[in-house]
């Protein structure tokens, strides 16, 4: 109970519960997202390690229910091999991490989110079938990514969007790649005694908050309407991470 009221007094706590509430809304809306929107804007009051940790709590419940239906519309041998490889980047992520100091991890956060919105607005995308070589790097760069930022989506989101497979394959196969990712990050961090009582409890207290916010996003958005509901959670995803810009911060 002590650990929970010191945590309760965390500041900026209720800009973490904001911003994990639109985070799950874009995530309803794309199918992707949360990340970018949620951590620059924990990474303005929590440690690296101690961002990438809460995030992991709450984002590993919300697709736990859909991980069925994702291994049905997915390729498995595929997803294996996209997950073996971003498991063997994570380690190396994981190493660059807890070097970085917290305004280097924010300038890293929030340009990483800038790129992958730019792209992701431009219509960049990779258009013909990946290689299994292809693959494999992707992976490897994701799991790169989500060691030391806590974004292990971008590259393989933007691999696989501009390409020939059904939206629910792709869905599923980033679903079931951040899933892996996800369990990997954790286990990595808690080998190395990076995840801290506080971020483990500020985690689980943003929970109710993304899964509100996911059930909201999944509920409004209209399949008619997807490129408006793409540019609302564009500019959602922009606003965080304008806001995560160490630039902006008071002298």
């Amino acid at each position: 109970m002590d650990e929970i009221l010191r945590v309760l007094q965390t500041d900026g706590l209720i800009w973490m519960f904001v911003a994990v509430f639109f985070a799950a809304i874009v995530r309803g809306f794309c199918g992707f997202g949360s990340a970018l929107v949620y951590l620059p804007v924990a990474a303005q009051f929590l440690e690296p390690a101690s961002v990438i940790a809460s995030m992991i709590v709450f984002s590993m419940v919300g697709p736990i229910p859909l991980i069925p239906r994702a291994i049905r519309d997915s390729k498995p041998k595929e997803v294996m091999g996209l997950g073996l490889a971003g498991i063997i980047g994570i380690p190396f992520g994981v190493m660059l991490l807890i070097r970085l100091e917290p305004e280097v991890f924010r300038w890293l956060v929030s340009g990483i989110a800038l790129v992958t919105l730019v792209a992701l607005g431009s219509g960049m995308r990779y258009r013909r079938a990946p290689s299994a070589l292809l693959v494999m790097i992707t992976g490897f760069i994701s799991g790169l990514f989500g060691g030391f930022a806590g974004l292990a989506g971008p590259p393989v989101i933007l691999l696989y969007l501009g390409g020939q497979k059904k939206i629910a394959e792709i869905r599923a196969t980033i679903l079931l790649f951040l899933f892996i990712t996800d369990i990997a990050v954790m286990l990595v961090f808690l080998v190395r005694g990076l995840i801290g009582i506080d971020a483990a409890i500020i985690g689980a207290l943003l929970i109710p908050a993304y899964m509100a916010g996911g059930l909201i996003g999944a509920k409004i958005f209209n399949p008619a309407h997807e490129k408006a509901f793409r540019l609302i959670a564009y500019a959602i995803i922009f606003i965080a991470l304008l806001t995560g810009l160490p630039l902006f911060d008071q002298p």
